[in-house]
């Protein structure tokens, strides 16, 4: 038997964890895909199909090829002269690219209501039944965690929701981290956005000036809204905050209000200054609702070029 060192799991524990973690993945996979297969199959037939430009082959770029890629997209000619395996990108192959980030921190593990989603199964869903439409009509998809592959086809959907799934809380950031992203994609963005303003400025700057088309989910629990609780209350913190006891809530409702309209007007302010489109969605409206509202948003020409 395997014995750790005080303070140290052991090996057998290791193994243990990594079993049951991906048993819980396991589990969790089908009920998700059925799930945002019949979202996506609801919004699909209420919108006609979006159009989509002929393949192309004006040179746009070299790029290095992604894991999970197929070796026959390699340009012999150009990785011949380095290392590494470079791919040639033509212009509609950089437009028709969607890259997806949903919010995997802790603060997303949370609801209000044992009736009501987690916030992050709420962004798993809409993440994975907005690839579901966009692989049905063809285009390309990437999520800008784990190892940023590019899917396409509809063959890619459970590919896609294992890597989806299987982001850690722990290590996981409440806003992206930086990544190498195709001039001219777009992107979709899915989290609470409840960090510090000043944070979320220098992310939606950075991207900014790649540029990239981004569009904004602001996804919410209900109770983030209304604070909807009496009496004394203890707060607890879901990220390494200290707890806060709160004598009688409901005579800090109105401050409450006050500064998450501040954040919110903030949001909304860098989101029109970025170019960025922003929409808002909370857990007890319906999914398709807000993947309706995403699906037309990433056709309109409003969002940035």
């Amino acid at each position: 038997m395997a014995h750790g060192l005080p303070g140290f799991p052991s090996a057998g524990s290791v193994g243990n964890a990594v079993r049951l973690e991906a048993e819980a993945l396991a589990a969790r996979l089908p009920p998700l895909l059925a799930e945002a297969d019949r979202v996506a199959s609801t919004v699909a037939q209420g919108v006609h199909g979006r159009g989509r430009a002929g393949s192309g082959d004006s040179f746009w770029q070299y790029r290095q090829l992604m894991p999970g890629e197929s070796t026959a997209r390699i340009d012999w000619r150009q990785s011949a002269r380095s290392s590494r395996a470079f791919v040639r990108e033509t212009e509609w192959e950089a437009a028709q690219t969607v890259c997806l980030w949903r919010d995997a921190s802790p603060s997303m593990a949370w609801r209000s209501d044992g009736r009501l989603p987690f916030k992050r199964g709420r962004a798993e869903l809409l993440a994975l039944a907005l690839s579901m439409l966009l692989l049905r009509a063809g285009e390309h998809v990437r999520l800008l965690d784990g190892e940023q592959a590019r899917f396409s086809g509809r063959q890619a959907v459970e590919r896609l929701a294992r890597q989806l799934l299987a982001a850690r809380a722990d290590e996981a950031s409440s806003l992206p981290a930086p990544a190498h992203l195709p001039a001219h994609a777009r992107l979709v963005l899915i989290g609470d956005f409840l960090s510090p303003v000043p944070e979320i400025e220098r992310t939606l700057s950075r991207l900014a000036a790649i540029p990239v088309s981004v569009l904004v989910l602001q996804l919410l629990d209900p109770a983030e809204h209304a604070l909807p609780y009496d009496g004394r209350v203890r707060f607890e913190g879901v990220e390494g905050e200290p707890a806060l006891l709160v004598s009688r809530v409901q005579d800090v409702r109105g401050d409450y209000a006050a500064a998450l309209d501040s954040h919110q007007r903030a949001l909304a302010a860098l989101c029109a200054a970025s170019g960025a489109l922003l929409l808002h969605h909370r857990t007890d409206q319906p999914p398709t609702t807000a993947l309706l509202a995403l699906h037309q948003a990433l056709g309109r020409r409003s969002v940035r070029a």
